[in-house]
């Protein structure tokens, strides 16, 4: 079976999670701030708290935002549950703004509408999270501009997106957003095998994440409440959560991070093949903004002729391990007992009836992908 992703290991990865299971502080050590530093540089950002997967990244990004209960939260219901869950276990409510057909990022243009709306009854967001659906940059200034018009908090969800651009700036570095989420899972660019990390500009922002991501707890003598002065002293100013990555997870992030743009190149040229290959059958392939550039962490068609389970099913007999991303969040029980039901986003609803995630990952070989090629031909002409 070809997988839909799959992480690419060498043997410089191994070696260094070797030599820090023989060497180094295995948790709480040097690792861990050598690798929020490097994820600093590379996305341009001034800050970095790294956490111990993105689901955990985003829930500190909202505390960190200030989410409470009767707070608002808005995201978009095609992406992981994770997005909208960030504000519920934060005590908050949470909608949703319906995506654009073509980038299946949030439709700015609804997202206008509704918070024009949102301001006449008085119950706009404090929180936006936007989602980079499959690695491709969301609008980012024209959401920085409704922010700034309406104040609410701009959390870019890039768990997707590491490696991509926007606007000649590399996604993460929060020239258009108060906070960037990262996602190191081993399908994603990089994995620290779980993993995630938040970056910010502001220095108020990065103390609340970090506390936040550490149990509330700080041993920084100069932000202590108190007056201590014994050096074992720790304060614990909010109650946060053990969101820490460890240093084994972390020396692995940093070795992958060196390949970053090796391995989002390898992503783009498989991907270029597949748009060489698919153009004459009946599927509607993801957009490309070459000013823009994507990080490819998915490459999801939609079926125009064909059943989309018939076609799933006779994809996975023939050995190529398609998915489906995302069933859409308001549509799961949970969000349906908020009640939120199928009829509410129609375009999500519409785009997910049809969407099939083909394989791409960088170590894929020319043989697998000419597998995949041939069996879509075979199932859909």
């Amino acid at each position: 079976m070809i997988p839909y992703g799959k992480h690419s290991i060498v043997d410089a990865d191994i070696e260094a999670v070797v030599d820090v299971l023989e060497n180094h502080n295995i948790t709480q050590g040097s690792k861990v701030i050598a690798f929020e530093i490097a994820l600093a540089k590379y996305c341009q950002s001034n800050h970095c708290v790294t956490t111990n997967s993105g689901s955990s990244a985003l829930h500190v990004a909202c505390l960190a935002a200030g989410v409470e209960k009767g707070d608002l939260v808005w995201t978009v219901p095609n992406s992981f549950v994770a997005s909208a869950n960030c504000a519920v276990q934060c005590g908050a409510d949470v909608d949703f703004v319906d995506i654009d057909a073509e980038t299946r990022n949030v439709d700015v243009n609804l997202l206008e509408q509704k918070l024009l709306q949102a301001e006449v009854t008085g119950r706009l967001p404090k929180v936006v999270v936007v989602v980079h659906f499959s690695g491709l940059s969301c609008e980012m200034q024209k959401i920085w501009q409704l922010a700034k018009r309406y104040g609410f908090y701009v959390i870019e969800d890039a768990a997707h997106a590491l490696g991509a651009q926007y606007q000649g700036h590399p996604v993460g570095s929060c020239k258009f957003s108060h906070m960037t989420i990262l996602s190191f899972h081993p399908v994603k660019t990089i994995t620290s095998a779980e993993g995630g990390a938040v970056t910010c500009n502001d220095p108020v922002i990065h103390r609340k994440l970090k506390l936040y991501a550490n149990i509330g707890i700080t041993r920084d003598h100069g932000l202590f409440v108190g007056q201590h002065f014994e050096p074992w002293v720790y304060e614990q100013q909010v109650l946060g959560c053990n969101y820490r990555l460890s240093d084994v997870h972390a020396v692995l992030g940093l070795s992958q991070l060196q390949r970053v743009r090796e391995l989002v190149s390898a992503r783009t040229g498989w991907v270029a093949k597949y748009f060489e290959h698919l153009t004459d059958l009946p599927l509607k392939l993801p957009v490309v903004d070459n000013e823009n550039p994507s990080a490819w962490h998915l490459f999801v068609v939609e079926v125009l002729q064909h059943d989309r389970l018939e076609t799933f099913n006779k994809l996975r007999d023939l050995g190529v391990g398609v998915n489906v991303h995302y069933i859409p969040i308001h549509t799961q029980p949970f969000y349906q007992g908020l009640g939120f039901k199928w009829g509410d986003f129609p375009v999500a609803e519409q785009y997910y009836q049809n969407a099939i995630t083909l394989p791409l990952f960088p170590t894929m070989s020319e043989s697998q992908f000419e597998h995949v090629i041939s069996s879509l031909r075979k199932v859909l002409t």
